[in-house]
């Protein structure tokens, strides 16, 4: 039997990104055809969204959403089987999904994803001729009031709620809760009310039937006062319906044997010679020196105060110190990219940065450095981590969530085995970041341990085949009974 589902998302990889959301949004839907899963997906109609859905059909008009008029357009776009609510007032705008040009949230962000769940609820009730849901994967805040949209219906699919990341819950004032349509009950502590304001989070995770997080070592960490962002006290009373399942990633998207944004294409029996390359290019695309015994460190990231980067500003006298090479790709927080400019003046040929975001970079910057810094305050799962395991670029991660389920800290232990991988550290401080990085810098200078710590890394299994299974199984608890 096939299971339809209908997935509800903000952002979808290949066609708008501004995180690893779209790539699990992107990656999962042909993960799961083996298994026997049919995925659409419900996504806003922003204009890279309806440029590629350009052949697509009106399945459904909509008089009034949320202040204008609006349609879904449903069609097959980079393979995905897409239902897009073209909305203009709502989503023909430029630049970020969520970001207005000021670099802050778009003011009607509480009425854009109201429309957006009001939609993807209207199509899993049954308002598309021939189609109906079995059921409904909605991702993040921005999906969340889905199910509160549908739990009033008599009859509706199962549904399944993906936190990505706890600290983005969608809160808005109580004021606009008359405009969402909802029944008065549906604003209390038993629904969408979240100390006193609206939570569209909340309400996913109240409502759903089960609840997924993107590790195991994250859903336990967000049933804690510490890492629970004030949701600790619901995720422990939904417990019971809550499981972690670690992401994969698309291995046609990143695989170093193919991967078109290389210097040198290779695999494991052929990772020395053509990642020298890589590391030359990616010297000379950023201005570093092109020094081949120096380790390279990377960074792909936001620059924010989640990811650690404070810690790693901190650390660049560490890695200079080390006779080793940083190169960054992102943006975020002004202060943070003003500083990597800073210490590329500093420390010329040693601190490379590219501040702002470009998908082919991301590739190369993987491919070339010796390892790639992912130093999280917290992180639920981690792509990067995987891509790094993927590309034998040796992963430093902080121990936390989805870091400390894939990556296996090269202690003497795990050496002794032969099974680590990459390089731990705990607590997230600059004191214990600077050891991870003097102790990365000392196994670099072991060629035969490091060179066994890449064959490990590539070894691991970080497809998307185990995860899949996983969320199939999910789904299938969900079906009716006979």
């Amino acid at each position: 039997m096939t299971i339809k589902v209908l997935a509800v998302t903000s952002e979808i990889y290949p066609l708008i990104k501004t995180g690893g959301l779209a790539d699990v949004a992107g990656a999962l839907p042909a993960a799961l055809k083996p298994e026997g899963v049919e995925v659409r997906t419900v996504v806003p109609g922003y204009p890279a969204v309806m440029a590629a859905l350009s052949e697509g059909e009106t399945v459904m008009t909509i008089g009034d959403s949320f202040g204008g008029a609006a349609r879904l357009v449903a069609g097959k776009a980079k393979g995905l089987d897409i239902i897009a609510l073209d909305a203009q007032h709502l989503f023909a705008r430029p630049g970020n999904p969520y970001l207005g040009p000021d670099g802050k949230d778009w003011p009607d962000n509480w009425r854009r994803f109201a429309a957006l769940s009001r939609a993807a609820a209207d199509v899993a009730l049954g308002a598309l001729d021939s189609y109906r849901p079995d059921i409904v994967h909605a991702h993040d805040w921005q999906a969340g009031l889905t199910f509160a949209y549908t739990h009033f219906a008599p009859s509706r699919p199962g549904s399944v709620l993906t936190i990505h990341n706890l600290a983005f819950q969608g809160q808005f004032s109580p004021t606009l809760f008359p405009a969402l349509g909802l029944p008065a009950e549906a604003f209390g502590a038993d629904g969408i009310e979240y100390y006193g304001a609206i939570g569209y989070l909340k309400a996913g995770l109240y409502y759903a039937d089960r609840i997924t997080t993107v590790s195991p070592g994250y859903a336990a960490e967000i049933r804690t006062p510490e890492e629970g962002m004030g949701m600790d006290g619901l995720l422990r009373a939904r417990s019971g319906v809550m499981t972690g399942i670690l992401n994969g990633i698309d291995e046609d998207a990143w695989n170093p044997k193919t991967d078109p944004h290389l210097a040198a294409n290779y695999t494991k029996k052929t990772a020395a010679g053509a990642r020298a390359l890589n590391k030359a290019a990616i010297q000379a695309r950023l201005g570093l020196d092109p020094d081949p015994d120096a380790p390279l460190f990377g960074l792909v990231s936001r620059l924010t105060w989640q990811k650690g980067i404070d810690l790693l500003l901190a650390n660049i006298p560490t890695i200079v110190g080390q006779g080793a090479q940083l190169a960054v790709l992102g943006s975020g927080d002004p202060g943070m990219e003003h500083g990597f400019s800073v210490a590329q003046g500093i420390h010329p040929g040693r601190i490379g940065s590219w501040i702002g975001y470009d998908e082919g970079l991301a590739h190369q910057v993987l491919a070339g450095s010796d390892a790639i810094l992912v130093p999280s305050r917290f992180e639920p799962c981690g792509l990067t981590q995987l891509y790094g395991l993927r590309y034998g670029t040796l992963p430093v991660v902080a121990r936390v969530g989805g870091l400390s389920d894939t990556v296996v800290d090269a202690n003497p232990a795990a050496l002794s085995r032969g099974v680590a991988n990459g390089v731990q550290f705990a607590p997230v401080t600059y004191e214990m970041m600077k050891v991870a990085i003097e102790r990365t810098a000392a196994l670099y200078r072991q060629p035969e341990l490091w060179k066994k710590l890449q064959t490990n890394g590539m070894a691991q299994d970080v497809s998307w085949t185990d995860p899949a299974r996983r969320y199939a199984a999910l789904f299938r608890e969900l079906l009716p009974t006979a």
